[in-house]
């Protein structure tokens, strides 16, 4: 290992415009920022819509915890850039409310919506659950060595590789319209098929164009494609923008607090993942900005990255929006913009806690079509699926590693697919495995404390 207080081998490191304590003058700050927001911002919002839609709460309530995500990202990203006391890695880290958790909640959610179990007690067990798991997150930050130990990159490929594949269901509802359109018999019609479709090959064709900006930006200009084509088929819905108010106030708690077992076992395990996936980019984030990484610098900035991330879930609990992880799409940015200053970072935060303040925001996002983002999130949720691809792809797979991906995807699939396989089994049980990606991923932990590995 080399000295952890030096920066890395001069022929690994990036010509930077801006290193990671650069500050850039205002104006150039600004126009990183945006670059940055317009990477991001899409990401930010679309799980709380999601889960939204899929749950059936109101727009009103939709429209707040949108609002939140934004500021919630953007308290994190201020502590991640700024670094107080032991929060924050102290690099350009931009974090935004975790796709992850996704399943789980729509899954668990939408099974206690239909028991009869009024929408608001459904929210206030899932915001109990964000807060009970992020102490999870926030333990784990102080003995990550430990825990990189137990939970292996083979382990962390295959859960990350089962959350994209249980995603791309919901994908798929989204672009034929969504829960409501299956209930009102429009389900993938014609209107629907089309929005989606445009979408979705808009963001393809803008990602072959070599121009930094439209790379970078590529969802979120294909999204406002797709907006004013729905605009034009009269699909435009801005029933959130009615009774929104001018300024959207933080109320903590406005659902109240519950808890709910059969949620907080798979979102137990996908906070530790999520942990695991942080350092990955923080670590790739380091590298980018010239930084060290390994030693104990490096180990410094990564406990304080997934201290932020455990916090920050704490914070999202409390004012009614979904947990919180570090994101990776920023390290494409720096890496093509050159700028690595963590001040640009605290600007991407202010702007980020100003869009949620002001709550025409979220219901302008809150009035797309569900089709037109479903052909955005089934990029997204296969890019998931595609980070776990490639996590695995690092990982020797021999025939011991073969044998826990083909049994862990099986029965974690199986469980997604057939959840009457669980019908027979006791209470406890049914809610452990539930999900498949607890499922899945608890396979995965077992057998690979069970098996010996071959020594090479």
């Amino acid at each position: 290992m080399s000295d952890l207080n030096h920066s890395p081998d001069q022929k690994d490191q990036l010509d930077l415009v801006y290193g990671l304590n650069d500050r850039p003058k205002p104006f150039i700050a600004f126009l990183a920022a945006f670059q940055h927001l317009l990477a991001i911002i899409v990401p930010i919002v679309t799980p709380g819509l999601l889960i939204c839609l899929a749950l059936g709460v109101s727009k009103e309530d939709t429209n707040m915890i949108l609002s939140m995500s934004l500021v919630i990202s953007g308290i994190a990203t201020f502590l991640q850039c700024k670094k107080v006391g032991p929060f924050g890695a102290g690099l350009l880290i931009v974090q935004g409310t975790s796709f992850n958790f996704i399943g789980p909640i729509i899954g668990i959610g939408s099974a206690m919506v239909a028991a009869g179990t009024p929408v608001e007690s459904v929210m206030a067990a899932i915001f109990g659950v964000v807060i009970a798991g992020s102490f999870i997150e926030m333990g784990v930050s102080q003995i990550l060595p430990w825990v990189k130990k137990l939970i292996t990159p083979l382990v962390t490929g295959i859960v990350v590789l089962l959350i994209g594949l249980t995603l791309i269901k919901e994908g798929l509802i989204s672009m034929g319209g969504g829960y409501q359109a299956m209930g009102d018999k429009t389900f993938a019609n014609a209107d629907n098929l089309i929005m989606s479709c445009t979408v979705l090959a808009l963001i393809i064709i803008l990602n072959r164009i070599r121009v930094t900006w439209v790379k970078s930006s590529a969802i979120l200009i294909a999204l406002v494609v797709g907006y004013i084509l729905a605009g034009f088929m009269g699909h435009l819905n801005f029933d959130g923008l009615k009774d929104a108010p001018l300024v959207q106030i933080p109320t903590p708690m406005h659902f109240g607090l519950s808890f709910s077992w059969s949620l907080f076992i798979p979102m137990a395990f996908i906070y530790i993942v999520t942990s695991l996936e942080a350092i990955g980019d923080i670590t790739a984030t380091s590298k980018l900005s010239n930084q060290a990484v390994d030693g104990p610098k490096w180990m410094e900035r990564i406990k304080g990255g997934v201290l932020v991330n455990g916090a920050n879930s704490f914070l999202a609990g409390i004012f009614n929006t979904f947990p919180s992880s570090v994101f990776a799409q920023n390290n494409g940015v720096i890496q093509l913009t050159g700028v690595a200053s963590r001040y640009v970072g605290i600007w991407i935060a202010v702007l980020l806690i100003l869009l949620g303040l002001f709550p025409s925001v979220a219901g302008i996002i809150q009035a797309v079509p569900q089709a037109v983002l479903g052909g955005a999130v089934m990029v997204m949720f296969g890019a998931v699926a595609a980070s776990g691809i490639n996590i695995l792809s690092g990982v020797h797979l021999d025939r011991r590693a073969l044998l826990i991906i083909a049994i862990s995807l099986a029965l974690g699939l199986g469980v997604a697919q057939v959840p009457q396989i669980l019908e027979h089994l006791p209470e406890l049980f049914r809610n452990i495995f539930s999900s498949g990606v607890a499922t899945g991923g608890i396979t995965a932990l077992l057998l690979n404390i069970i098996l010996p590995e071959t020594k090479k």
